[in-house]
């Protein structure tokens, strides 16, 4: 007998259709699996036999061909299995005698246990994405991936606990209601609260002032200075000012942490901007995502929201090296023998470090670090790294009088509110472009939504020929002077916007980091 059912995995950020098919025949017994399997999907086999056997169905002593098609794909990962037991059973139908109804229009997808218990996967929103616009029109999945599949509307979504309780559902003899999720109670944009505002914050007016420019306009911050000075607090403070996600980026952002396993039960749709703090000792391949079959790394799980990479030296220097092409095309692109990956790497890169190994630097009272090993150290961060940073900023430590002073300091509500009138003027200018912000305005459109008097001209001008700067940096001060005109609502680019953004990118124009030790 021969059954074809169909299931779906995950290439990427996106799904893919896999037809399982199954035929029992007379000949040897045994159980083959083919169709360019890894490991991983070669032991499905095993699983799969001893979940029917304690599910109740004893193999017949007959050949069972199991084939996954295309054969061209790799298949890897545990989403077959359920897909796999019922093609099997639905095989064994003429032996059993047993109707089932047509599962053309329907997607099965979930790991068995060896006691038939069906287990939870990852990836399970990006197939059933998939299996919705490819025309199917029910999904199976394991009972604890109902919440996060009932996210995608117009497909009826079936959790099911076990091997038995999915067949029961398929011959009719046992009724499960399909799942509902209540999408608009999930996501609710007006809750921003964070664990960390900006009236926490002591002093440091200038560091919020640019944490506030590079939240209105996506852009890179790099933030040096001693250590205990308040870099990673200001950081944590940032997507508290930055505005809520629109309903389509919280389902591109749950769609990579389901690939990476990061959902629960509980917890099925990211409504909030994820801050992603890596370990320096990470990884390339975690960093940038890869591997034999390639996952999200954290740019990729840091997308529409904040990357900090504190102690930014002390990276390894290729991984550090390998944010250049995510940096500018927001997107990781993973290349394998049979096919290309590419996840959305839309990230606010924000860095922090030391001024000096010892980081006590510019205290010479207690940094004995000599003036080379200064210099080098600073210069661990290439020129074309640095050029990908707008905004750098030296944070001093917070004086005595300014740490218990009783001035109440500006909450983050009411920076955020400036930051989205902010957004909201970038949304009018650019509404036909594919972009939101200022920072992802291209090069050659520059000269189509950024314009400059006279005076202004000539003020960039003579700060490009005395510090030798890159077209990239130019570009990178117009897009900087542009948002802060956007934060003070003015619609012409005026000197002390371009003054201001030549501060902020003065720090790394320089020749030299140590320049002036």
């Amino acid at each position: 007998m021969y059954s074809k059912i169909y299931s779906t995995a995950v290439m990427g950020l996106d799904g893919i259709t896999i037809c399982v098919e199954a035929d029992v025949s007379n000949g040897l017994p045994m159980f083959t699996l083919v169709g360019y399997l890894s490991s991983s999907v070669k032991e499905a086999g095993e699983r799969v036999r001893t979940a029917l056997k304690n599910s109740g169905i004893n193999l017949p002593p007959k050949r069972i061909t199991i084939n996954l098609s295309p054969a061209d794909i790799r298949k890897n990962g545990s989403y077959f299995d359920l897909a796999i037991a019922i093609a099997v059973r639905l095989a064994l139908s003429g032996v059993y005698k047993t109707e089932v109804n047509s599962l053309s229009d329907t997607v099965i997808i979930g790991e068995l246990s060896l006691n038939g218990e069906v287990l939870r996967v990852n990836g399970v929103l990006p197939m059933v994405h998939h299996a919705k616009n490819s025309g199917f029109k029910r999904v199976i999945v394991p009972y604890t991936n109902r919440n996060e599949a009932s996210l995608i509307k117009g497909i009826s979504v079936i959790g099911v606990k076990s091997l038995n309780e999915a067949w029961g559902y398929l011959t009719n003899s046992l009724d499960i209601p399909v799942t509902e999720n209540d999408v608009e109670n999930l996501y609710n944009k007006e809750k921003l609260s964070a664990e960390y505002d900006f009236s926490d914050v002591k002093g440091q007016h200038a560091l919020k002032r640019g944490l506030e420019i590079a939240a209105a306009g996506f852009h890179n911050i790099l933030m040096t200075g001693a250590a205990g000075s308040g870099k990673t607090m200001m950081a944590k403070c940032l997507p508290g000012i930055m505005p809520g996600l629109t309903f389509e980026e919280c389902i591109e952002i749950t769609k990579i942490y389901s690939i990476a396993g990061l959902l629960t039960e509980r917890n099925s749709l990211i409504t909030k901007r994820p801050f992603r703090s890596p370990h320096h000792t990470i990884s390339r391949a975690s960093l940038i995502g890869g591997g034999a079959f390639p996952v999200p790394g954290e740019i990729s799980l840091a997308n529409k929201a904040v990357l900090f990479l504190d102690e930014f030296p002390e990276f390894n220097k290729l991984a550090i090296e390998a944010l250049r092409q995510p940096m500018e095309e927001k997107k990781a692109v993973i290349s394998r023998l049979n096919s290309v990956y590419t996840f959305p790497a839309d990230f606010m890169l924000v860095a922090a470090m030391n001024m000096c190994p010892c980081g006590n630097f510019p205290d010479r009272t207690r940094c004995s670090c000599s003036e080379m090993q200064i210099i080098r150290y600073q210069n661990k961060i290439s020129r074309p790294i640095m050029d990908r940073i707008d905004i750098s900023m030296e944070v001093r430590p917070v004086t005595y009088e300014n740490l218990f002073s009783d001035k109440k300091e500006e909450s983050s509500e009411k920076v955020r509110e400036r930051v989205e009138d902010a957004i909201e003027i970038q949304n009018k200018r650019y509404r036909y472009e594919n972009i939101r912000y200022n920072s992802q305005l291209k090069s050659s459109r520059i000269k189509n939504y950024i314009f400059l008097g006279e005076r202004e001209e000539e003020l960039l001008k003579r700060y490009f020929n005395e510090k030798e700067l890159s077209a990239r940096g130019v570009h990178r001060i117009l897009r900087l002077s542009r948002t802060i005109a956007d934060l003070g609502k003015r619609e012409k680019i005026t000197c002390d916007d371009i003054s201001e953004a030549l501060f902020y990118r003065n720090a790394h124009d320089r020749k030299t980091w140590g320049e002036g030790l």
